[in-house]
């Protein structure tokens, strides 16, 4: 089958003929019919840290329909819609049994045992590796049933795989995680795929004001459309200043989509009495966050790093389908561009520009 495969960092997604097993036990083969690009793929191919060794197929974010469920698989058939989740959970641990799968001990359970036989991927009786337990950059994918989630036939396959990651992130940080009330003040800095999503669960949520933070007014004007009641540029104006004149003295959450130090900071000062910090984004090559601890205690603020939204991507990439067939949540307006799979260098630089939201592939 074709696939785009990193074959040395750096060097971009080489378009290749590779081999794919059949699936065994709990494994499922996907016809994948849409990949999203997350720069989390692109940093990977870009500074490939070692955990993943090359060559890779990476593409995490991936929608599209069951050709064939392995012996032991329970929960699919062919012919399900499917959307695939970075989320590897074993379904056993202290963790899973709590329905905090995204803290799962075990994520290598759903990985295929080497001593089983062959690998998932292989090139030239090489293996190849699996990025994530996905690999979406191809037709298809052979991926663990607890890493896939049945949809609605109904929902297009391209705005169903920006649910697995972007989408679950953003909206399950603010209803999972930060737990975001009717009539509470938000904050989103960073109006990304990600910040949008996380805009829309604020509005889902009842959340007001809800103000935007970012750098491009063109992704301010976006944020507006996805419900931004106020929108902030803070590369000509205090963001700080701004969102605590806006909510009264402080927002009761603010959600760090960027994952500086200097946002993460703002993101301390811009939130009131009792307020919640949240880390969504993390940027390359990490931060520090330099803390006033008795600040801190007589503010009485939370500080709280998030993952994959806090919550079950079953019950939420389900959710957030029924959202979008409801027109609840305009997913179809996260897209600003489909290409084809041997354009995944041109996509990833799109990515780049203020007018671009969420690049997927939809021809393969």
């Amino acid at each position: 089958m074709k696939a785009a495969v990193v074959e040395k960092a750096g060097a971009g997604f080489s378009l290749k003929d590779i081999d794919i097993a059949e699936p065994a036990g709990r494994e499922v083969l996907v016809e994948v019919r849409a990949a999203g690009l997350c720069h989390t793929d692109l940093t990977l191919a870009t500074h490939n840290p070692g955990r993943l060794p090359l060559p890779l197929v990476l593409g995490h974010e991936i929608a599209g329909e069951v050709v064939a469920p392995g012996p032991r698989v329970g929960a699919f058939k062919a012919g399900d819609h499917v959307v695939g989740c970075l989320v590897q959970w074993c379904g056993a641990c202290v963790a899973c049994a709590a329905g905090r799968t995204y803290q799962c001990r075990h994520p290598e359970a759903t990985l295929r045992d080497p001593a089983d036989g062959a690998p998932r991927l292989s090139r030239d009786g090489r293996p190849v590796t699996q990025g994530m337990g996905l690999g979406g950059f191809a037709r298809h994918a052979l991926v663990h049933e607890n890493q896939l989630t049945a949809v609605p036939r109904e929902m297009p396959f391209a705005p169903a795989a920006l649910l697995g990651c972007g989408v679950l992130t953003g909206v399950g940080s603010v209803l999972n995680g930060a737990r975001v009330a009717p009539g509470e003040s938000v904050a989103v800095i960073g109006a990304g795929g990600v910040g949008l999503s996380a805009i829309s669960g604020a509005r889902l949520a009842g959340a007001s004001p809800i103000v935007a933070i970012d750098v491009q007014d063109g992704k301010l004007a976006r944020a507006r459309a996805f419900g931004a009641t106020h929108v902030v540029n803070s590369a000509h104006t205090d963001a700080v200043s701004a969102v605590r004149d806006l909510s009264g003295g402080g927002v009761n959450h603010a959600f760090d989509l960027v994952g500086t130090a200097v946002t993460a900071e703002q993101a301390l000062r811009m939130t009131g009495l009792g307020g919640g910090v949240h880390l969504v984004g993390l940027a390359a090559g990490g931060a520090e966050l330099r803390l006033s601890l008795p600040r801190l205690l007589l503010e009485q603020k939370r500080i709280q790093g998030l993952i994959m939204g806090a919550g079950d991507p079953r019950r939420d990439i389900a959710r957030c389908a029924e959202l979008y067939l409801r027109g609840e949540l305009p997913l179809d307006d996260l897209i600003s561009r489909r290409i084809a799979l041997a354009d995944l260098d041109a996509g990833y630089a799109a990515l780049a520009e203020p007018d671009v939201a969420r690049v997927v592939v939809t021809s393969f």
